[in-house]
């Protein structure tokens, strides 16, 4: 029952996304079917319905496959390389990388896609052809030219909305679509019958009984479709990943993204082969067969083969189906895929992510979806690395005599002769370096005779830009008659160290590798650094001293140079040493 209830409403879907993909809408229904077959072989998750979504639609139709010479074997080269994308993304293990996607920038994508998919239906639905270079464009173009607008057209599709609005909360639920789409059909045959041209699929596609063959890609294609295909298996793989969170396995088993990118992978490939349109993780239709009441992704099964039969047996029905009422549908779509309280959550979240979402949202209505995806990413990273920057904090750590340890505000400046032990809490990487040398104390030329011990812990790797700035903090301490000491527990960035030459500042002896007991290596430096100390202020005393004796010739009593300077806070446990 769950995969008859999913089949059939597959019917008038999978119509509706090969028309907003811009496409032949008999190639949206080979996509839903072979998408859905192919996928439900691999994925991890039982219920992830691998069918054309919206945002791929929308993708698929700004990629001007109209342009190329063969337009239909484009698209289907188009459906096969991104499932080799997302094969390849599956093998790679990268279903970790999409937690790098922040919320706002989806939050901005899926709205934008919503509008997109409501405007670029208005021509349709108001039988007015508008004119302009993309969507947001063209609907002004309509706004001010309503009364070139289309009574028929109109009525089907306002008649389909209304009916699919109140049918779902009915016991039909998701069959409703289907019955309102037959019934604004059917009001389409009334006005047509009175002479009023109405569009049907039809008129601008012939619906075969029969299944598609094996159609093979375009290989010269690859390089123009590349791109769009990166962004379909993008969108597609975001979309999966919230499928997998959404719909858990009833056996217990936690779902894979990797498992279920390489299952989205074949549906797509199996899509591709057979003549149909790039596929993903259907939240939708995902939704629609666990309310229906499946127990296993063998319903998925049974929806193939409901609409094999549809195909095979009522292809002259399906070729009746009113477009405008297919313009109806989907708009019902848009407007549900945009999510108000999202939006809010996000604005009330900070600027930052405000402005990340106002632009993602922007750039996605008014450049082509597949580069509007490539920034909305560019912009997940860029927002990633300005947060992680941000949150890297610097402590002093005081190591006291009863064996505690605070954490206190870090000196401005390196004050003479005391051991100042720094730890850094947050990524260590590019970004920060900087960071973290704005807040280490400054080396001045009264900083003499005292030792940075910098305490790094759970970093994998230093990176070169964090060990130039080591390297310059280091030279800077030694000019000033101070030194640098490094406490990590990782052995590869002791090597890193030591391989980039930092060591010309910093020597090897000065670097000590971390062991399984906290604090334990912390306090062993910290024991070197105070004898280090003491022997450097009593080496200079012993200068001073030498110095006035042979320029007086007298052995009168010397004052300690920190004393000399000025400061009186020489740490009592330098003075006892």
């Amino acid at each position: 029952m769950a995969g008859l209830v999913l089949g059939v409403e597959s019917i008038p879907d999978g119509l509706a996304s090969g028309l907003l993909a811009g496409v032949n809408p008999v190639a949206g229904l080979y996509g839903y079917l072979y998408g859905m077959i192919g996928g439900a072989l691999f994925t991890s998750t039982a219920f992830m319905t691998v069918q054309a979504t919206g945002a791929m639609s929308i993708i698929v139709a700004d990629v001007d496959l109209a342009s190329r010479d063969d337009p239909a074997r484009s698209l289907f080269t188009l459906t096969i390389l991104t499932g080799v994308v997302m094969i390849i993304a599956g093998l790679l293990r990268l279903g970790s990388f999409l937690r790098f996607v922040s919320n706002s920038v989806m939050t901005g994508f899926v709205t934008a896609v919503g509008i997109n998919i409501v405007l670029g239906q208005l021509n349709d639905f108001s039988g007015y052809d508008a004119q302009g270079s993309n969507r947001v464009i063209r609907a002004f173009d309509l706004l001010f030219n309503l009364d070139k607008a289309e009574f028929g057209p109109v009525v089907v599709g306002t008649v389909t909305i209304i009916l699919i609005v109140g049918l779902q909360r009915t016991r039909l639920g998701a069959l409703g679509m289907v019955v309102a789409v037959v019934a604004g059909s059917a009001v389409a045959a009334v006005f047509q019958s009175a002479d009023r041209d109405i569009v049907l699929v039809r008129d601008i596609a012939d619906v075969p009984s029969s299944l598609p063959f094996i159609q093979l890609p375009i290989i010269s294609e690859v390089p123009y479709l590349l791109i769009p295909a990166l962004s379909l298996a993008f969108v597609g793989l975001v979309q999966g990943a919230g499928v997998s969170a959404g719909f858990p396995n009833n056996d217990g088993s936690l779902p894979s993204n990797s498992q279920d990118f390489v299952g989205q992978g074949a549906g797509n490939i199996l899509a591709g082969l057979f003549q149909g349109t790039p596929v993903g993780g259907s939240m939708s239709a995902s939704a629609i067969v666990s309310d229906a009441g499946a127990r296993s992704r063998t319903a998925l099964f049974f929806a193939g083969l409901v609409m094999a039969v549809v195909l095979l047996a009522f292809a002259s029905l399906v070729e009746l189906i009113a477009i405008p009422s297919v313009a109806g549908l989907l708009i019902v779509v848009g407007v549900g895929t945009i999510k108000p309280a999202k939006v809010r959550t996000v604005a009330l979240t900070g600027k930052v992510p405000l402005t990340v979402m106002s632009i993602t949202l922007l750039l996605t209505l008014i450049i082509p979806l597949q580069f509007a995806v490539l920034v909305g990413v560019s912009l997940s990273v860029l927002l990633f690395v300005i947060r992680q920057s941000s949150r890297l904090v610097t402590f002093r750590l005081e190591i006291r005599d009863d064996g505690r340890v605070r954490e206190v505000e870090p000196p401005s400046e390196l004050p003479p002769g005391e051991v100042v032990v720094l730890q850094p809490f947050g990524a260590i990487f590019f970004a920060t370096a900087s960071v973290l040398l704005e807040q280490m104390p400054t080396v001045t030329p009264a900083s003499r005779h005292s030792v940075v011990i910098l305490r790094i812990r759970g970093s994998d790797d230093a990176g070169a830009t964090f060990l130039d700035i080591l390297g310059q903090y280091a030279r800077a301490l030694r000019d000033a008659d101070c030194k640098l000491m490094i406490v990590t527990n990782n052995q590869h960035v002791i090597d890193q160290i030591d391989e980039r030459m930092v060591t010309q500042a910093i020597d090897i002896k000065n670097v000590y590798r971390g062991t399984e007991y906290v604090g334990e290596t912390v306090r062993q430096a910290y024991d070197d650094a105070v004898e280090w100390v003491a022997q450097h202020i009593a080496e200079s005393t012993e200068t001073v001293e030498t110095a006035e004796t042979a320029e007086t010739g007298s052995t009168s009593e010397t004052v300690p140079t920190s004393h000399r300077s000025g400061h009186e806070d020489t740490p009592s446990d330098q003075l006892a040493l």
